[in-house]
């Protein structure tokens, strides 16, 4: 099982425990898990957006040597920039 599905099935398995706790601070603890997974998972997602994007950026520069750094940073760029934009673009705008 290769690590995003094993956190995801930790995650199904923590929200699961949390609902059928009746102890509510043992119920806190697994709700508390679940989210720190959570987090844990959309980092390792986004560390690969920002790979595969900064590897695209270095094919398009014509595979130069030693800057990988300086694709990688404009790959994180990039990518926060888009992030953002989407976040803006998610929150309801008052009438």
């Amino acid at each position: 099982m290769d690590e995003q599905k094993k956190i995801e099935h930790q995650i199904e398995l923590a929200t699961r425990a949390a609902a059928l706790v009746q102890d509510e601070p043992t119920g806190h603890r697994f709700r508390s898990f679940a989210e720190e997974l959570k987090r844990k998972l959309r980092r390792m997602m986004r560390r690969g957006q920002v790979r595969d994007r900064a590897y695209e950026l270095w094919e398009q520069a014509g595979r130069p040597a030693d800057r990988e750094l300086e694709f990688w940073l404009e790959a994180e760029r990039q990518l926060e920039q888009e992030w953002e934009q989407r976040k803006g673009a998610d929150v309801p705008t008052k009438r």
